[in-house]
């Protein structure tokens, strides 16, 4: 009983179509020529008809085989096309990566992520947004990404989310400011001063003001802002002092800027969000695991964190 060809049998009937002889196709196939001849006898016991007349050492095309060499010909084209169509994919060819971040992440840590996937990935199209945690939902569930990077979890059922890292809130004043002469600061001394904030009523201003609470003090703002670099830039600018999470001051040099330790315990943990039961493009895999490894090399915590699905 006749069994069905496998791409190595075919590669050798198209090696000695081309060449003739069994030492031209073992040369094309970079193998051994006896190799060659027994694969091809074998290939010939397989399909059980003769596939090639043999004339003074020359392998002809048998005539009652003509109609397979020509679907030999069209499997190897297609293996050609399926080869080409991997390899694009590999650079990321007409791919289009789509996720989008809080803006505490995205001016530092989402700009090494994408560095680090072109890099990888040369010719894959980023599209990435800037949200607010309110506008996650609608983002995730209509599909418009695969994924979002925020500092805190969704409440909402038809999420999924997954701590990446864990991190520390930290304090920046201006520089010639006071504070910038001391090595850590406490919550006590920065409620003295003129603190520039998120509004508590705000999950990323609820983080911020937490410390200010666990001290049973109460958040008073001179000024504040809807964004971590908003924080970032009026404090540069000597409007005030800030408590902020060390993502969004996650770069070597920040002039106006000097960022120090706070003396009390602070946890800031960044998710990477999507819709319940996608599946994700493996892009989008690659670049969460990127988010957590730059994450993690930008934290000054030393907390591990599994890769678990934070329960609801």
């Amino acid at each position: 009983m006749a069994r069905p060809l496998t791409l190595r049998q075919i590669e050798v009937i198209r090696a000695v179509m081309i060449a003739g002889t069994i030492q031209g196709a073992a040369k094309l196939m970079n193998v051994s020529a006896p190799g060659v001849s027994r694969l091809l006898k074998y290939t010939e016991d397989t399909v059980g008809i003769r596939l090639f007349e043999r004339k003074g050492g020359v392998f002809l095309p048998a005539a009652e085989a003509s109609m397979i060499f020509g679907v030999v010909e069209r499997v190897h084209r297609e293996i050609g096309n399926l080869n080409e169509a991997v390899a694009l994919l590999r650079s990321g060819d007409n791919s289009i990566l789509s996720f989008a971040s809080a803006p505490s992440i995205a001016q530092f840590i989402a700009a090494r992520v994408i560095r680090s996937l072109r890099q990888t990935f040369p010719n894959l199209s980023i599209d990435l947004n800037v949200l607010k945690i309110e506008e996650t939902a609608d983002y995730l569930l209509l599909e418009r990404g695969e994924f979002v990077i925020m500092s805190s979890p969704s409440a909402n059922p038809a999420l999924v989310s997954r701590p990446l890292a864990q991190g520390r809130l930290v304090v920046i004043v201006p520089e010639g400011h006071e504070l910038a002469n001391r090595d850590v600061i406490s919550i006590h001394e920065l409620a003295r001063e003129a603190v520039i904030g998120v509004d508590p009523e705000d999950p990323y201003g609820a983080i911020l003001a937490r410390p200010f609470v666990d001290a049973g003090l109460t958040p008073r703002y001179s000024m504040r802002g809807r964004f971590a670099q908003t924080v970032v830039s009026l404090v540069r600018h000597g409007l005030g002092v800030a408590l902020i999470d060390e993502f969004s001051v996650a770069e070597v040099y920040m002039p106006g800027l000097v960022q120090r330790p706070l003396v009390e315990p602070s946890v800031i943990i960044p998710y990477a969000l999507t819709k319940r039961g996608r599946v994700l493009s493996s892009f989008a895999e690659d670049a969460i695991e990127r988010f957590r490894s730059e994450l993690l090399q930008s934290s000054g915590a030393n907390t591990e964190l599994h890769n678990e699905i934070v329960p609801e």
